[in-house]
């Protein structure tokens, strides 16, 4: 959990683009349209996918290691339960001076937490951040957070990041399911059909939230 203080919002112009490669070794690209983050507990692992124009397939910019998280597997449903997330945000808020460094913020509770966790404390402040320790966050370090902070002021609309329980190949996901049924429905109805669907198409799968807060996906 990252501490905000006056938060920055708004993106840098492509011409605050830095030239010189960061922890990935990769210069950014020359243009950007829009990013897609992809986070899988399991494995701590965070890709950052980037469009060039609309309507094109996003490429891998570069699969980080998160240094450090917290909770177990199954989504975030109350403060205090230092769980990370699972599901469909957007980066909300750029946080310059957070206690970890930098720090990307996450609109969690997003409509479907705020249907379906605690309905007086569902918890707040999600954040990718710098440093090596996490209480519900991704803790990347403090030079890839650097890297990351810097990719994601290019995009010039919000930044969509989903997170997953673990890669929702299909041997992994029937082992995963049998060792916590109580999430089966919730992963294999609302998470696996966004993960197959980036898989197929290079393009995030759009969804709506229902009255009971479940995402829901077009066939």
């Amino acid at each position: 959990m990252s501490n905000p203080s006056k938060p920055e919002s708004g993106n840098a112009s492509p011409s605050a683009q830095s030239t010189q490669p960061g922890p990935s070794g990769k210069p950014f690209p020359q243009t950007i349209n829009a990013l897609y983050f992809r986070a899988f507990k399991a494995e701590d692992e965070l890709e950052i996918w980037f469009q060039s124009s609309p309507n094109e397939q996003y490429k891998l910019y570069h699969n980080y290691k998160v240094l450090k998280s917290s909770g177990k597997p199954g989504p975030k449903r109350k403060e205090g339960d230092r769980q990370v997330p699972e599901g469909f945000y957007t980066i909300n808020r750029f946080n310059p001076k957070s206690k970890f460094h930098l720090s990307l913020g996450l609109d969690y509770p997003n409509k479907s937490d705020l249907i379906r966790s605690d309905q007086t404390r569902p918890g707040s402040d999600i954040f990718i951040h710098g440093s090596n320790v996490s209480i519900g966050c991704l803790a990347m370090g403090d030079d890839t957070i650097e890297e990351i902070y810097a990719l994601a002021k290019l995009a010039p609309r919000k930044n969509r990041v989903d997170i997953f329980p673990y890669r929702m190949e299909s041997e992994t996901h029937k082992e995963k399911i049998k060792q916590y049924p109580e999430f089966s429905d919730f992963w294999t109805t609302e998470l696996l059909p966004a993960y197959i669907a980036f898989n197929k198409s290079q393009q995030p799968a759009a969804y709506e939230v229902d009255s009971n807060g479940a995402y829901v996906h077009s066939d």
